[in-house]
This record gives C-alpha cells, sequence and structure tokens, in this order.
C-alpha cells in the first residue's frame, strides 16, 4: 500500500470511508488505489474475504452513494462532507488534468464492447487540451482468470504509455485484479475501479437523472432499466444494510471477519 497521510475517515461497518470533497482530492490525488463504496459493496463486504483484503489495501474509499452518505451520519458525529460518486469524479479527474498542466496519462479497461470504450475515449478527450485518455480495451469475458490475456492486457497498458489505469468491470472483479495486477503494472501511479463510468461516458448505458443522485434513489433508476438483473441485488441482497447501520449505531455491530 502506498504511504499517504493521515485523512478523516468514517468507520461504516467494516471499512473506513474518505471524508473529503472533490475539490480537494482532484488538486491531491496523484497515486494509490481509489474504490467507491455504495451499499452493494458494503453487503458485499459482509460476505467476501478477499473482497475485503482488496478494499482495505486500497488507498482511497470515496462515497460512492447518497445512501451512504447519510448512513454515515447515523454511526458518526456529522455525516461524511459530500458523496463522491465514481462516474462523476473520474469524468472530472480527466477533464481537469487534460486542461491542467499535467503528466497524467490513461488507459481504460472495461466497457461493454470496443466501440463503447472508444466511444468513452473520445468523450473524455473532446473537452480538453490535450490527450489524456491515451488507449483503452474491453476485455473477454473470464479474462481475469487467463494469465495469457492478463499478459497481454499488461503489454498494451505499457506500450500506451499510461500512468493511471481505470478498470471498469464490475464489483469485485474490477477490485480484485487491480490487486492481484498492481506489481506487472509499476509505471502505473494511480489505479480506478470505475464500474460501469466508461459505459456511462461511452453512451452505452444511461445513468440516473442528477435529482434522483441526490436524494438517493439512483438504484431504482437501474432497477427500471435492468429489472431482472438488478432486482435481487437491490431487493433482496443489499436491503440487510439498513439493519446493520442501526446494529452499528447501536455498537452491536459485529464485522463477521474480525481478526482476519
Amino acid at each position: 500500500m502506498t504511504v499517504l497521510p493521515e485523512r478523516a475517515r468514517v468507520r461504516i461497518l467494516n471499512i473506513d470511508v474518505d471524508d473529503t470533497t472533490s475539490a480537494a482530492l482532484l488538486e491531491t490525488l496523484v497515486r494509490g488505489v481509489v474504490v467507491t463504496p455504495n451499499v452493494d459493496h458494503l453487503m458485499k463486504l459482509q460476505k467476501d474475504a478477499r473482497f475485503l483484503a482488496a478494499y482495505r489495501a486500497a488507498d482511497y474509499r470515496l462515497c460512492d452513494s447518497r445512501i451512504v452518505q447519510l448512513a454515515s451520519g447515523w454511526v458518526a458525529p456529522r455525516p461524511i462532507r459530500e458523496q463522491i460518486a465514481g462516474s462523476d469524479f473520474f469524468p472530472a479527474f480527466c477533464r481537469h488534468h487534460g486542461r491542467a498542466d499535467s503528466d497524467v496519462r490513461i488507459f481504460l479497461l472495461g466497457g461493454s464492447t470496443g466501440e463503447a470504450v472508444e466511444r468513452a475515449r473520445l468523450a473524455l478527450n473532446r473537452d480538453t487540451a490535450r490527450e489524456v485518455v491515451v488507449g483503452g480495451y474491453s476485455p473477454p469475458f473470464g479474462f481475469e482468470r487467463d494469465p495469457e490475456e492478463c499478459q497481454r492486457i499488461h503489454q498494451r497498458i505499457q506500450t500506451s504509455g499510461a500512468n493511471t489505469l481505470a478498470v471498469g468491470v464490475g464489483a469485485p472483479k474490477q477490485e480484485l485484479w487491480i490487486a492481484a495486477n498492481r506489481a506487472p503494472l509499476p509505471a502505473i501511479r494511480l489505479f480506478f475501479a470505475v464500474g460501469a463510468t466508461i459505459d456511462f461516458v461511452g453512451g452505452d448505458a444511461r445513468r440516473a437523472p442528477k435529482w434522483l443522485t441526490r436524494i438517493g434513489l439512483e438504484w431504482a433508476h437501474r432497477l427500471l432499466q435492468e429489472p431482472r438483473r438488478m432486482a435481487k441485488r437491490y431487493l433482496v441482497d443489499d436491503l440487510p444494510f439498513f439493519w446493520l447501520i442501526l446494529q452499528q449505531r447501536r455498537g452491536r455491530y459485529r464485522d463477521p471477519f474480525a481478526g482476519i
């Protein structure tokens, strides 16, 4: 793990979430691993020890969810200052470093198709003074279990000259891949786990209206868009989050992986 200065954090269930702002991060974020906890991630972290290890090894854990931000006010003296949705922050990071006097060069790994990745690359570069996104690749299904494919991905990234990598293949796959592949990518100083951001930017998926995000209902928009895929996640797997937060508020929450 990169050695970084102490920062304000709030303990939410079994992870510490950064209490910061997007403006501060844009000025200071230069290296490390960035993950973006939401309700679904926090529930997976109660069941998956490997995912928890990857999360705890990350250097920045940004509050991706309005619900998590509100819940933080139940378990800490005050809520986390800002919801920093990864799908907003990563494009802002690209714009900031595309326009500033910066040597940031970004590679996109993920997206539903190669065409989606290329559209995202062009869109992210469109409003900048230079080509901040220098390459991209949509890996095949199961790539994370194929050592030869992973080596080819390493080569693509290295050849591109990138020093920042955004991995958008869904949780927990993207966080586990970053944790397992940091060493073979010594030129990469900053890793982002970005979920569906590449498809959002490339136009292959639609985000919820910002007003829904502000009131914590982005999940409802995704549920309406993809009911078969999202119903179990939001209506079954994630509902116990509220009970666990209540337990934490009462001092009764127990980390299922305590001592590991």
